[in-house]
């Protein structure tokens, strides 16, 4: 879709109010936050998953090290789908509850049904818009999740979630549609000369600190 000229202006709007918010948060011209990106498509998958709703952390990142460490051979679909057939990927994710179960399996499916298998592979078909549209077709999977998937892979890319929410209308942002903020960020990104995945990883980080100093104080 085209954006007629005063829905560029105020998309160019935002994304200064965001880059002069960032700027006076302090944010650096190298970030010292870094996302990390996988060669591990069971790690990878994994963490894209497990995110939603939980504590990256102290549940998140402690299973996606477990994998790496425990599983290095699952570093492909074609591994995983084998897990998948065994009924072994509550092992692998080392969870229990049956809704983020399912959706790795049916991320794993689709990957495997399109012939997707390492996560050079993923990085080649998270480019194209078709393969994109037919993802978010799957329970679960909505653009956050393939943009942040994007990011873990090496894509530039920011991924639109609360804490990017959070920060947006911090800057004045009163625009909460996914595909603006999500633009609106990358345009900061580049005003302010960041990598896009390492300004969203520090405003992420950013956010996260700031939440949690507040629920500290508050619980002291």
């Amino acid at each position: 879709m085209t954006r007629c000229p005063s829905d560029r202006l105020e998309l160019l709007k935002a994304a200064r109010l965001v880059a002069d918010f960032a700027s006076m948060q302090g944010v650096p011209t190298t970030c010292d936050v870094r996302r990390a990106t996988y060669e591990h498509a069971g790690a990878l998958l994994a963490d894209a998953v497990l995110q939603a709703g939980l504590s990256y952390r102290t549940v998140v990142m402690p299973r996606v090290g477990r994998i790496l460490k425990e599983f290095p051979d699952a570093d492909r679909v074609s591994a995983l789908i084998c897990l998948v057939k065994k009924g072994s990927i509550a092992h692998l994710l080392d969870w229990k509850h049956p809704t983020k179960l399912e959706r790795f399996e049916g991320l794993v499916g689709f990957l495997h049904r399109a012939r997707v298998d390492t996560t050079d592979d993923i990085r080649k078909v998270l480019k194209s818009d078709s393969f994109c549209a037919n993802l978010q077709l799957l329970n679960g999977v909505g653009p956050k999740t393939i943009d942040y998937m994007a990011c873990l892979v090496g894509i530039e890319s920011i991924a639109v979630d609360r804490h990017i929410r959070t920060f947006a209308a911090r800057a004045g942002i009163n625009n909460a549609e996914y595909d603006f903020l999500k633009n609106a960020f990358c345009f900061a990104a580049d005003l302010l000369c960041i990598s896009r995945r390492e300004f969203d990883a520090w405003v992420w980080s950013r956010e996260a600190n700031t939440q949690s100093s507040q629920l500290n104080f508050v619980f002291q």
